[in-house]
């Protein structure tokens, strides 16, 4: 028997590749399937199942995919409906495996077909769970992304999860592995380990959904509390995920086109697509096409473009690092974002040659900011998250998370300049991108963000734990 956990850490997920005696079962795969493929191949062996832990919101799945390239059958828990061919299993059903079985643990609360996958050895022990999102290290699916106005509520789908965790999880033995699809940095949980693999018995006395005298009660006040809103994108890759999709194969070949800055600046006026500057924070502020949008592939690429971008049937056109187009396209696709027209041929450079316009961005570094301040009153917006404001934040500074910009555009003045931070530049960066397509230039890029703004002794509030907040 073999276990592999494939992480792909822009999207905090783990995919599984299980074999046992020439057979193969993967579990929530991503959209492209190459990996899989070539490792069934190297083990000499054949994929016989397809098992998906629920309807993914946060990534578009591989299961349609490697359906079709392998003719394995998907098998999804109760109560999924799906407009292709797939296994709707029941609770407890038992899927032979080579030496092994993996059963079937209906497991509503995430969703409501949510389903754990037990698998037991060749001696027929209990031996891992692949725990989908209604486990996670430290911290359980979040309740609220399934809900349907007027029938289920979050509160009640955070109690089938109760109930979900204490029949059919917790009763298992401590020594039994814990396999979870999301780690720390998914917006599927809120207090997720940054490990991604455990044992359910230091689960057990770790998390804190699993304590042992938690009331019911308790419980759904604890997982529903504090939630954010879910980014926009979740229900359009639920969608996809049930009805199917284009193959990444004929994505990648629509959108791998290479176009001249002319070609690009026709396709921009023609398409009003959306232009995606992909480089480096420091390359983007030193050039780069006015209006364009700027999500770095070095940092929370794929989540990013889901929460800021939101509708996947936008046109895009890119501006990438020379070599990498291919990969931006691949991780565009696996959040749904299929609708790539092209890309810019020869990178900003070419655009640059051909005397096309350009902006930039004002950015400064940490020692420079701390003079502006300390010589009188600045204006400043820290555009990291609530909890990371309030557990510690620049003295004077609003804070205005990336999250939801758009909702604070209001509050950034037309005139005077400002200053903008995030936590490391990343953020303030794709904020300076959003501003200025607004039509706000008075803005000044923090470099290096809190981290060098702290080294360099601005005052800066009391310090809280992220744990007491």
């Amino acid at each position: 028997m073999k276990i592999e956990q494939i992480y792909t850490g822009c999207l905090s997920q783990g995919a599984y590749y299980i074999e046992s005696n020439g057979e193969v079962a993967i579990i929530d795969p991503l959209r492209e399937v190459k990996t899989y493929l070539e490792k069934a191949k190297a083990d000499n062996a054949k994929i016989k199942y397809i098992f998906e832990t629920h309807f993914h919101a946060d990534f578009v799945s591989g299961h349609v995919t490697l359906s079709k390239e392998t003719g394995a059958p998907i098998v999804f828990g109760p109560n999924a409906e799906t407009s292709f061919d797939s296994i709707i299993a029941k609770n407890n059903q038992v899927f032979k495996l080579g030496n092994i079985t993996i059963t079937v643990l209906h497991t509503p609360g995430h969703t409501m077909e949510s389903s754990v996958y037990l698998l037991k050895d060749e001696n027929g022990k209990d031996h891992a769970i692949f725990s989908g999102d209604t486990l996670f290290l430290g911290d359980v699916g979040r309740p609220d992304l399934a809900q349907k106005t007027g029938s289920i509520t979050a509160e009640d789908l955070a109690g089938f999860l109760f109930d979900s965790l204490r029949t059919k999880i917790m009763p298992l033995a401590d020594d039994v592995i814990v396999y979870p699809a999301h780690g720390a940095g998914s917006s599927c949980g809120k207090k997720l380990s940054k490990e991604t693999i455990d044992l359910l018995g230091n689960q057990k006395q770790t998390n804190y959904a699993l304590r042992a005298d938690m009331t019911k009660e308790e419980f759904i006040k604890e997982v529903t509390d504090g939630l954010l809103p879910p980014p926009q994108y979740f229900p359009l890759n639920v969608k996809m995920n049930k009805e199917g999709y284009d193959d990444f194969g004929d994505v990648l070949k629509r959108s791998t086109q290479a176009l001249s800055p002319e070609a690009f600046e026709a396709a921009v006026n023609e398409t009003e697509a959306i232009v995606l500057d992909v480089r480096h924070q420091n390359d983007f502020a030193k050039g780069h096409i006015p209006r364009s949008i700027f999500i770095g592939l070095d940092g929370g690429f794929a989540p990013w473009v889901g929460a800021l971008i939101a509708d996947v049937k936008k046109p895009i056109l890119l501006v990438t690092p020379v070599g990498r187009e291919e990969e931006t396209i691949t991780r565009l696709s696996r959040v749904g974002f299929d609708q790539t027209l092209g890309y810019l041929k020869g990178g900003f450079n070419t655009w640059k040659k051909a005397s096309k316009e350009y902006d930039t961005v004002s950015s400064i570094p940490a020692t420079i900011f701390k003079e502006a301040k300390e010589s009188g009153a600045v204006l400043i917006f820290d555009v990291r998250k609530e909890a990371e404001y309030l557990s510690e934040h620049v003295l004077g500074a609003n804070n205005t998370p990336l999250d939801y910009i758009n909702n604070h555009l209001s509050e950034f003045p037309d005139t005077g300049s400002f200053y903008v931070h995030c936590a490391g530049g990343y953020r303030s960066m794709i904020t300076a991108s959003i501003l200025k397509s607004r039509g706000i230039h008075n803005l000044i890029d923090v470099q290096g963000g809190f981290k060098a703004i702290k080294e360099v002794n601005v005052a800066v509030s009391a310090h809280v734990c992220p744990s007491t907040l």
